[in-house]
């Protein structure tokens, strides 16, 4: 372990005492809080060359990850494996009606950590359910339901939690929208995985009619997920497609646009590039060598010791931000007026960019990541709640939306492909829309048919909206601008996007 500086050890200090003192933070947050300032006095990891110089340049972010990190970033536990053999550390048998089946997930969700020390998956509710809630009385199960969805949202408060339902029709699914229709929350994050093929349109229109009033579910392309990660994939976190079973030793992001500023031109660019995706992924490489070799967790854990996860299932997310912004300086440092989202020959170097990413990191090669042939996988980061001048993924940047939304969707089919740990963009629809499902319906067919991965719609004047990749309730944003104390810590992260990243003023369709 290395030394530090001891005016390190005192910020530290005083920022230990600013949040024990906090008259806003719940007592959940404080600890949270302390958890991670504590962790920030360790320094174990061996960092490559350049880390630090490009670290404090702002070209490469951890993500806030800790310094010595105790366990994977994001856990994706079997839980059709909790379902039938019960789970012996937390003397659980597996259920055999709806009521058991919903205190066993209740127990064992709240044992699943993660970055934020809230579970980013808490399974495919609907395929779960559906057994149980074939036996009950409909207004029973829908009540049972109900009350399920409102303890996750009271005691997992985080955002980044995360269910999935679909792509078969299922009671227990339609229970699930109906539930969040009429009571709308920000968590958990839910996605719709979609396959006009297998998913009958009434139901695809009864998820459509609920995404408008709670912003929720988001529709993922259910066949692109498939083709890339197979059948046990699931949504988590924001839009994550990881393996079920596993998940993500770690997520660290490129941010092109800082890495654009400094390069005197594209030909000065391409190197620039290369060495700030080989010095990220030798820090992930880092990071995963201690979380395996050193940690202990995964032979201490009863996840991993009763098999709900194991090491071969994981793998690590190359994230990166703000293409649009690199593209645009580049364009003006070669002297072309051209803008991302608007210009062929911008659009052009974008995909350029992403080739070249896509073949970096499909060169790199980590023994522990064998669930993904050695590879990390690209991710479409969602930004942070600090992030200025730069926009999450590959979006357009608000402001700038093409006006036809048409543009709009083929312009994310060109860059969601590069994707399979996850994309996605965010719509706002006119509240008009509530009267017009099927508008939206159409707008998501047509938008995979481009080469769309992962959409997010939610309508004007919902209280529930989506920040970039979770969700937050306006009212609470409101009461945190206030000063008062609020339940989800991610009602921080909303009210930072909105003041910085102008996430309230997306385009109206």
């Amino acid at each position: 372990m290395r030394t530090i500086t001891m005016e390190r050890v005192e910020e530290t200090r005083q920022a230990i005492l600013d949040t024990v003192c906090s008259g806003v933070l719940t007592h959940e947050q404080k600890v949270t809080g302390l958890e991670k300032l504590s962790e920030s006095l360790i320094e174990v990891l061996d960092l490559p060359p350049e880390y630090l110089k490009l670290k404090e340049a702002g070209v490469i972010c951890d993500l806030g990850e800790s310094n010595a990190p105790p366990r994977p970033r994001y856990i994706v536990p079997d839980y059709d494996r909790l379902f039938k053999r019960g789970c012996e550390f937390l003397e659980l048998t597996p259920p055999a009606d709806l009521d058991e089946a919903l205190n066993v997930l209740s127990i064992f969700i709240r044992h699943v950590p993660s970055v934020t020390n809230f579970p980013v998956f808490i399974g495919f509710l609907d395929r779960l359910l559906e057994p149980f809630v074939q036996r009950e009385d409909p207004l029973y199960a829908k009540k049972k339901i109900g009350l399920f969805l409102r303890y996750v949202d009271r005691t997992i408060t985080d955002s980044f939690c995360h269910a999935d339902i679909g792509p078969e029709d299922t009671r227990a699914g339609r229970l699930i929208l109906e539930c969040e229709k009429e009571e709308p929350k920000s968590v958990p994050n839910i996605s719709f995985l979609y396959d006009p093929q297998t998913t009958p349109e009434d139901y695809a229109l009864k998820a459509a009619e609920t995404a408008l009033t709670s912003a929720k579910p988001s529709f993922a392309n259910h066949k692109m997920f498939l083709s890339e990660l197979g059948e046990g994939y699931a949504v988590v976190s924001c839009y994550n497609g990881l393996l079920v079973g596993g998940g993500s030793y770690t997520l660290s992001r490129l941010r092109l646009g800082h890495l654009a500023a400094g390069a005197k031109n594209l030909a000065g660019f391409w190197p620039l590039l290369e060495q700030a995706a080989e010095t990220m992924m030798a820090y992930m490489d880092s990071r995963i060598a201690f979380m395996v070799e050193q940690s202990g967790f995964f032979e201490s854990n009863f996840l991993a010791k009763e098999g709900f996860i194991s090491k071969d299932r994981f793998t690590a997310m190359f994230g990166l931000v703000g293409l649009a912004e690199c593209v645009n300086t580049l364009m003006e440092r070669e002297g072309k007026s051209g803008r991302f989202g608007h210009s062929k020959d911008a659009d052009d170097l974008g995909v350029a960019i992403m080739k070249k990413l896509d073949a970096l990191v499909k060169a790199h090669h980590n023994p522990y990541c064998s669930a993904t042939g050695g590879n990390f996988l690209l991710h479409g980061q969602v930004g942070i709640d600090s992030d200025t001048g730069e926009s999450p993924a590959t979006r357009i940047p608000i402001g700038e939306e093409p006006e036809e939304l048409s543009d709009h969707l083929v312009h994310c089919g060109l860059f969601h492909g590069y994707f399979p740990a996850g994309t996605g963009d965010v719509f706002t629809l006119e509240a008009t829309a509530l009267r017009n499902p099927a508008y939206l319906l159409d707008m998501v067919k047509g938008g995979f048919a481009k080469g769309g991965r992962y959409f997010s719609i939610y309508s004007s004047d919902s209280d529930v909206i989506r920040v970039t990749g979770y969700l937050v309730k306006r009212s609470e944003m409101d009461k945190l601008a206030a000063g008062k104390s609020v339940l989800q810590d991610t009602t921080a992260l909303g009210l930072g996007s909105a003041r910085n990243g102008h996430i309230l003023e997306r385009k109206r369709r």
